[in-house]
This record gives C-alpha cells, structure tokens and sequence, in this order.
C-alpha cells in the first residue's frame, strides 16, 4: 500500500489540472464571445460635439474655409415660422474634460452666412474665425462663442429694420407696415439666446453677451441693445444705415435709459450708399453724430471706439480689416 500512493496522488493532480484547463478554456471562449457580440443595450458612442442633424465643419474640411469648429444648427423661429441656421463657432479645448466646468462670453452676429466661410458668403466673409483664433491663441481676448445667426434671404431687410428705409423701394420696406425689426430683436433675446445657452456652456449676463452686425444687421443689432440695456454688455455696429425711420436709431440713443457697457462703431468714407458718392459723407457725419450723443451720455474713451476708415467702402473686405481692432476693444484682457 504506501509503494502505490504516490502514483494514485500524480493521478489526482493530473486529473485535477485537467479540469481546470477545460474550465479555463470554456470561461476564455465565453469571454470573447460576449466581446465580439455586444448585447442589444450596447451603443457606439459618439464623438465629443456630435449631435445629429447639426452639421460640424473644422479645419480639415479642405472645402470650406473654416479654422477650428463650426457647429451649423437648424433652428425654427415660433416668432417668424421659418428655418434658419444657427452658425455656432465652438471655443478650442471646449470638449476638453480640463474645461467640462468651464463657461464662455458670446458674440451674436448678424448675417451668420458671411462670417466664417467663403463657401456660403455672396459677396467674401468677415474671417471671423480666424481674427477669433489669431487673438485668443495671442491671449488678447478670452475663449468666446460666436453665434452667427442666419439672415432670412429675401426677408432680410425686413426683419433687420426696426424702422422703414424710404430710400430701400427694391425691398419694399418703406413704409412701417412693412418691417418687422423689433420682432426680430425679440426673436434674438426670446428664442435664440435661451436655445444657445441651453445647448452650451455659457456664461450668462450682459458683461458676457455681445451683439452686432453690418449694415442693416447692424442698425437691428444697435436697436436690440438699446431695446435690451441689461442683455448686451457689447456692441459691434458696422457701417449702420442710420437716417431709417428719420434717423430714429439717434433719438433711440439720446433716450435711452441704460446704454450698453462697450460700443465699437465702424464706417468707411467710401461707402456709397445706393451707389451714391454724394451720399458717403452723410453717413459719415451722422456716425459722428450718434459719438457725440454716446459721448454726451456718459461714454468716454474706455466705452466707445468710433473707427472712421478712410476710403473704407461697405463691404465685407472692409468689417474683416476692422474686426481685430472692435475685438481687441470690446474683449481686450
């Protein structure tokens, strides 16, 4: 009996170890058969920013000529009962877990088609995303959202005027029945803004929230600051039409109880208003005028900013050349 013993223990061992492979092997090819076979309430998860419907174009799309990343929203107006695109250039690192509890000033614009992409501008873009990018990489100004919010095609100068134009006959909008301005600066601060901070991560108050645009986008967007004093703490107004309405936008100002904390004015002396040269120096003086009336206020040098560039012309190229100088002003650190 004791000669047998230890062959019947290497038998046991060996058997022993047997088991255990085979069990190892099953629970391996279980493993790896739940592996390559997700479960039904497995899903792929998306990359950061992604979210369906909304169209993303970054630097890499070699077809447009965006820098950084441009979100294109599709947003319905209850006000207007149209579509339109919110144009929503996303600050760099914003997806960033570093930057998860991180808000970020925003700058409304008007005519969100020429701001970013000369693929969707008629007539050039402002390059505002790369003015964005240069100065904030530079340090000069902080992070920040630019919402370029989508004129309406045909209806543009209809919702951008709070007042009638007598001059604008082509567009039909000489008479007050035929502008919808103020119900486009509604649309702004009741719809747009509350979509856009909801979707984002912005910071909220009128030291964080800018407005402006050119032309007639930027006679709406100086009425909707004064409409709203405690929403816009910045204002970008470029090449304002301001004899609409019988030159209403300057008694606005003169009578406004609360003016915006920052104000950057731009216009050329070649602006040639209805192809009138006649007409270039008008609006060169009542932008002067509108300064003095901000002036007489209250808005000193550290406020306002009135830019008159000489042979400066209403264009696209020209509000481009000026952006620098109003971001600098209106965001400088």
């Amino acid at each position: 009996m004791p000669g047998r013993q230890p062959a019947n223990l290497d038998g046991m061992l060996r058997s022993l170890l047997a088991v255990l492979l085979v069990c190892s092997a099953i629970s391996f090819t279980s493993l790896v058969a739940q592996e390559a076979k997700p479960t039904a309430k497995s899903k792929t998860k998306s990359p950061p920013g992604y979210t369906p419907g909304v169209t993303t174009i970054t630097s890499f799309d070699k077809d447009h000529t965006v820098i950084g990343w441009l979100e294109i929203v599709p947003f319905q107006s209850k006000i207007f009962h149209n579509q339109r695109m919110l144009r929503v250039l996303v600050p760099a690192n914003y997806f960033s877990p570093h930057n998860a509890r991180r808000s970020y000033p925003v700058l409304y614009l008007q005519d969100g088609q020429n701001l970013f992409d000369a693929l969707t501008s008629e007539h050039g873009e402002w390059h505002v995303d790369e003015t964005v990018e240069h100065l904030v990489g530079g340090f000069k100004i902080p992070p920040m959202f630019v919402v370029g919010i989508d004129n309406a095609g045909e209806q543009r100068s209809a919702e951008y005027l709070p007042y009638p134009d007598p001059l604008n006959t082509r567009d039909k909008v000489t008479g007050e029945e035929d502008v919808r301005g103020k119900e486009y600066a509604r649309f702004v601060v009741t719809e747009v803004m509350p979509f856009i901070e909801k979707r984002y991560r912005i910071s909220r108050g009128a030291m964080n929230t800018g407005i402006g645009g050119s032309s007639y986008g930027a006679d709406i967007a100086l009425y909707t600051a004064l409409e709203y004093p405690t929403t816009f703490g910045h204002v970008l107004v470029e090449s304002p039409p301001l004899w609409i309405g019988n030159n209403q936008l300057l008694k606005d100002a003169e009578k406004a109880k609360q003016l915006p904390q920052k104000m950057y004015i731009g216009i050329g002396t070649d602006e040639k208003p209805y192809n009138d040269a006649q007409r270039s120096q008008q609006v060169v003086d009542q932008v002067k005028e509108l300064e003095s009336i901000l002036v007489k206020r209250g808005m000193g040098p550290g406020r306002l900013r009135v830019n008159i560039e000489e042979g400066g012309e209403h264009n696209e190229a020209a509000w481009s050349r000026r952006l620098p100088d109003a971001l600098l002003f209106l965001y400088g650190q």
